[in-house]
């Protein structure tokens, strides 16, 4: 399973990256063995066709968060940044039917588009996607929790502006159960993240730098940033684990 991306100005790429993506997905989840393979395919190109950026999750990654969500025995998930959904049906394909995923978009056009995909796909009672700026509607899901009318979220992916990724994970923090992780993605850039210069004119360079400064010095979490390379692009993703 690949995607051929649209997008090449935003995205280094090398042959040999996209090689092994092709090459142990084949073996590892080919589309004979998943049972949600068209609908995945489905969701990619539906949100191309509907003028979606080529920005999503690609298929190794949501592969790897279905996986990481499994192995938290999730059952309570929390998505900053729907896109088209394509991230939230790769996690929702590994979860038992009693999960449910609460996922958060800005963009009504997203909203529409990934609630087409997610129907498609057969989740529209698993995955829920709130309409409004990330600062806005987090809080109110917050104070669910405290009050005891949500359970408190047991894995989160945050893939939304890079600028307000430090105030998402300090809103959210609060919210999310001891032991759960908390997926940060794309804060490599390229290697620009260690470039201190660059952040001065670069917002979500100085966005990820922010928080992998803020989190490094938050005592309720351990984290570690991880390298990633793929046939999308050479990235990678913050984890942070609750105490």
């Amino acid at each position: 399973m690949s995607q051929k991306f649209t997008d090449k100005t935003n995205y280094e790429q090398d042959g040999r990256w996209g090689a092994v993506d092709a090459y142990t997905s084949s073996h590892l989840f080919p589309a004979s063995r998943n049972k949600y393979h068209d609908a995945l395919e489905f969701a990619y190109k539906h949100s191309i066709e509907k003028g979606l950026p080529d920005i999503a999750s690609y298929p190794a990654q949501g592969r790897y968060l279905s996986l990481q969500a499994q192995i938290a025995g999730a059952t309570n998930v929390l998505e900053v940044g729907t896109l088209g959904g394509y991230s939230s049906i790769w996690i929702a394909s590994g979860l038992p039917a009693d999960a449910r995923i609460t996922t958060v978009e800005v963009d009504p056009k997203h909203k529409q588009v990934a609630e087409e995909n997610i129907a498609n796909a057969g989740f529209s009672d698993r995955i829920h996607v709130h309409l409004g700026a990330g600062l806005e509607v987090l809080p109110k899901l917050v104070e669910e929790v405290k009050a005891g009318k949500r359970q408190p979220f047991d894995f989160v992916f945050i893939d939304a502006d890079k600028e307000n990724n430090l105030a998402y994970f300090d809103v959210i923090l609060p919210a999310v159960r001891s032991r759960a992780p908390i997926f940060v993605d794309n804060v490599v850039r390229r290697g620009k993240l260690a470039d201190e210069e660059l952040a001065k004119d670069d917002s979500r360079v100085a966005g990820v730098r922010r928080l992998v400064e803020a989190v490094g010095r938050n005592e309720k979490v351990e984290a570690v940033v991880i390298q990633t390379v793929s046939e999308k692009n050479y990235d990678g993703f913050l984890l942070a684990v609750v105490k």
